[in-house]
């Protein structure tokens, strides 16, 4: 597979760890191979330094000027609709399914559990029924003929 995903002003990142873990950020401009000037005007991420490390690169990407003011990459993030985009992405949703999960009580896990079981149990059922209608006598033309 080819890398795709090479750095450039204006490309969306999602910040993994650290004190603004689980937001997203634009990276506004880079100032060495390992630091970039990134902001968030949507997601309350002030204009700072930040380690590549930290990041990880989404598919989405806005159309701005390096070094671009605040009020010009706010404006790029509304007109590209970002938040709902990351908002619909498989990644995004695996976040939110984990930090469900994570949130969940005893009683919630014992709903789940015994939820697992009546869909199993329903899924048996059909099955023994399907078999049952297709267990039907054979015909003579299917005769197995052994020895």
């Amino acid at each position: 597979m080819v890398f795709r995903h090479f750095l450039e002003v204006g490309w969306v990142a999602y910040v993994s760890f650290g004190p603004h873990a689980g937001k997203l950020v634009a990276i506004i401009d880079v100032i060495d191979q390992n630091r970039a000037l990134v902001d968030g005007p949507c997601t309350q991420v002030r204009r700072q330094a930040m380690p590549f490390k930290c990041m990880q690169l989404t598919d989405f990407i806005l159309k701005f000027s390096h070094s671009a003011r605040q009020k010009y990459v706010q404006q790029a993030w509304e007109k590209a609709d970002i938040n709902t985009k990351w908002a619909a992405t498989r990644w995004a949703k695996k976040i939110e399914a984990r930090e469900k999960k994570a949130k969940m009580t005893d009683f919630d896990h014992y709903k789940v559990m015994k939820a697992k079981k009546m869909r199993t149990r329903m899924i048996k059922l059909e099955v023994r029924k399907q078999a049952s209608k297709g267990s039907s006598p054979k015909s003579s033309s299917q005769k197995s003929t052994c020895c």
